[in-house]
């Protein structure tokens, strides 16, 4: 494999997972509600969920798509009732953040099952796969899943470190509780989206 094509992998991984989804906005809200250190489980599970997404795809998994027009359809409402039940989460959320604070953060299984259930995810994993795995063999897809994991791991990693910086400045527990029902809100628009859009 050339350096440019692993230079384009990275691009696209970069692109796809920095961006703003319900996932990052998750990882943003639980470093700000419960650090850094605890918001890296849901990182873990979302990066891992994602990868083993990836490689299902890029396995097989599109084709019992075409066998299975209602597969995504299926994924999109499971995704969208996801999204509200973490958004009416966040939205009761009192805004404590006292060091003993007994509140559970989102879990790696909560990661992983935000991805599987994120139709975005599954049309990202289906064009990555198509445009840089298809018809190649097992180590491009694996050489493509290990970059995909490096930089989705970086890259949400990043908003978690963004709301733990931000928790710097909002301490006040009505500030968190503002910020709280914004990104509520904002999970709540995506979950429209997902409602909306023909994926």
């Amino acid at each position: 494999m050339t350096p440019a094509l692993l230079f384009s992998m990275a691009a696209f991984s970069l692109a796809a997972s920095i961006s703003p989804g319900p996932v990052n906005i998750v990882a943003m809200s639980a470093g700000m509600r419960h650090g850094f250190v605890r918001s890296m489980w849901f990182v873990t599970g979302a990066t891992i969920g994602f990868v083993v997404l990836l490689v299902f795809v890029g396995l097989g998994l599109s084709a019992a798509i075409s066998w299975l027009p209602n597969l995504l359809a299926v994924v999109r409402w499971a995704g969208v009732l996801f999204l509200i039940y973490m958004a009416v989460g966040l939205a009761t959320d009192g805004g404590a953040m006292s060091p003993g604070r007994t509140g559970n953060a989102p879990s790696a299984v909560d990661g992983a099952l935000l991805q599987w259930l994120n139709p975005k995810a599954w049309l990202a994993s289906i064009a990555g796969m198509g445009v840089f795995s298809a018809g190649a063999d097992v180590d491009r897809l694996l050489t493509f899943a290990t970059i995909y994991f490096i930089v989705c791991y970086l890259s949400i990693g990043c908003w978690a470190i963004a709301g733990t910086f931000l928790r710097r400045w909002v301490a006040d527990p009505s500030k968190i509780r503002v910020m709280n029902r914004l990104l509520a809100a904002l999970l709540t628009a995506s979950a429209a989206y997902l409602a909306c859009a023909g994926v």
